[in-house]
């Protein structure tokens, strides 16, 4: 029998994102944690995560460092952003049944844009570390 997390019980302190986008609700189900200033996501990577070799899909890595990235910089600037650029670094492979947790930062902000790094792991092996622009926008009435 796996040790692995089943779907139905994250660990402890996660809880299902309810309030994601319909493009990440499509990929989900998501979880989230909060600690003070410190937040992480989690996903159970299952087959619709992975590519042909049952592996975390670069892709899916991606959308992930995106979803870190970007609530960084909305809870540290409490107004929406948008993706202008963001780099992920792959490093090590997740697979099916993987439980799969980042977190991220913002590092600063210039001119209207703000510098965001990520991490994300499974285990103690970290699977990508991600850097990325984001536009701040004004806020919303």
């Amino acid at each position: 029998m796996s040790n692995k997390p089943t779907h139905r019980e994250p660990p402890p302190g996660f809880k299902e994102s309810l309030t994601r986008g319909p493009f990440s609700t499509h990929n989900g189900p998501f979880y989230h944690k909060v600690d003070g200033e410190r937040f992480w996501h989690g996903l159970f990577i299952t087959e619709r995560h992975c590519n042909s070799r049952g592996r975390l899909h670069g892709g899916m890595m991606t959308t992930f460092a995106d979803g870190l990235m970007a609530t960084a910089v909305r809870r540290a600037n409490r107004i929406p952003a948008v993706t202008v650029s963001l780099n992920c670094n792959f490093s090590a492979p997740a697979d099916i049944g993987d439980w799969f947790e980042g977190t991220a930062r913002q590092s600063g902000t210039s001119d209207g844009f703000a510098f965001v790094e990520a991490e994300a792991w499974v285990g103690d092996r970290i699977v990508f570390n991600a850097s990325g622009v984001f536009r701040l926008l004004e806020a919303q009435k």
